[in-house]
């Protein structure tokens, strides 16, 4: 197969693009939880729920989505992603009732799902020489992060002159304006001829029975559980935990004159700083061993959120944190999709990584539900973190077994 050896295809650049916005919606939900529970008067663990409902539809709607890419094409199932992502949206903005609010979280995670890593990291993938995948990867996961980085900030912006009803519609106009972009989106065939006569099922087959493969799906769970903890209870966690900023100091200065405000920014700067920590391990996954990269970003993330909560909760200690964690936010995905495109071949890479994604999104489902329900049981967050600090430990052990060996698909089958 004839590949660019240009790292920037048209493919790279509107696959960054959508997951970008896609992100950008995803990662303001946190700011969301204080407005909507006040609203309706709903304790912490309903809005909770919902987007723990969110994040385990997404994590079961990634192997459907990346399944359809490679069946009917990858066009159809981002459209069909963006249709569901906007129908969530202005669903939920009707919502009056939690257990309505959590039912149409469904749709979202199912769009999020198919305009997100799963299908877009497969087409870029393929479109990507084998010297610019690792980086390729890293770059359009890196657009996630960039989307962190607007989407908080934008939604506090909004909330500030429109309720928040019309913020999830404006978010949905958003989502559907990426499809777009879709021409550019023209990936070459996801494998040669020997891979494509092998079928889902005997790749799978040999997948789900590998020790590694299993490895690899455990090791992501933390990764949800964190990632998904922070993006929805961090900015109420600050806004109720961090001391005052003072007044004239440094963060005034800047416009954060509150704790709600300190709270999405940091959201928002964790994404800033890890778009250089994704395009770092895209770089060094390229040419040092991946399993080992993996459990060394697994082992900082356990020692930073052990620190941080046991240090004082300072603005500036929620801004050190904000630094160091978003340094390693999403450096575990290009690394773990790219080991299983080096395991296993580009043919079902998406399927492959959908499943483990689902290990990803389940620790998502616990971290964000389990967030909402000790908060309102104990009053705080803290028993909550601790449990992520000793998930984020197994991950980092669980990846030192894995066999990195390459299999080209017939030897898998």
């Amino acid at each position: 197969m004839n590949k660019s050896a240009s790292l920037f295809t048209p493919v790279l650049m509107a696959g960054s693009v959508i997951v970008l916005v896609s992100f950008a919606v995803r990662a303001s939900f946190g700011v969301f939880q204080i407005p909507i529970a006040e609203d309706f008067g709903w304790l912490r663990t309903e809005f909770s729920l919902a987007i723990a409902i969110q994040n385990l539809a997404w994590g079961i709607g990634q192997p459907i989505f990346s399944a359809i890419a490679e069946r009917i094409g990858d066009r159809k199932a981002i459209v069909l992603g963006a249709l569901t992502y906007a129908a969530g949206l202005v669903l939920s903005s009707f919502s009056v009732m939690p257990e309505a609010h959590q039912f149409f979280e469904i749709f979202v995670g199912f769009g999020i799902a198919g305009t997100g890593f799963g299908v877009i990291l497969a087409v870029v993938g393929r479109a990507s020489s084998d010297e610019n995948r690792s980086m390729s990867l890293a770059m359009a996961t890196a657009a996630g992060s960039a989307g962190q980085i607007f989407g908080p900030p934008t939604a506090e912006i909004l909330l500030s002159v429109m309720s928040w009803q019309m913020v999830f519609v404006v978010f949905a106009a958003a989502i559907l304006a990426t499809l777009s972009l879709l021409p550019m989106m023209n990936a070459p065939e996801p494998a040669g001829k020997a891979e494509l006569e092998v079928s889902m099922g005997r790749i799978l087959s040999r997948a789900l029975r590998d020790p590694s493969y299993a490895l690899i799906f455990l090791g992501f769970f933390s990764c949800g559980y964190q990632l998904a903890f922070i993006t929805a209870h961090f900015p109420a966690f600050v806004t109720e935990m961090c001391g005052p900023i003072a007044s004239g100091g440094m963060l005034h200065s800047m416009g954060i004159t509150t704790t709600s405000a300190l709270g999405a920014v940091s959201i928002a700067l964790i994404g800033v700083t890890n778009v250089a920590g994704t395009l770092a391990a895209g770089w060094l996954g390229h040419r040092f061993t991946k399993k080992y990269l993996l459990a060394g970003i697994y082992t900082a993330r356990t020692v930073i959120a052990a620190a941080f909560i046991m240090l004082p909760i300072t603005p500036v200690s929620v801004l050190l944190f904000s630094i160091a964690m978003g340094t390693l936010w999403l450096a575990t995905v290009p690394l773990t999709s790219g080991l299983i495109a080096y395991i296993y071949g580009l043919r079902y890479m998406g399927t492959l990584y959908g499943i483990v994604f689902f290990s990803h999104q389940l620790g998502g489902f616990l971290g964000v539900w389990l967030g909402g329900r000790m908060y309102d049981i104990y009053g705080d967050y803290t028993l909550v973190w601790w449990v992520g600090v000793g998930v984020g430990a197994v991950s980092a052990i669980a990846h030192l077994p894995v066999r990195e060996r390459e299999l080209s698909s017939v030897q898998a089958a």
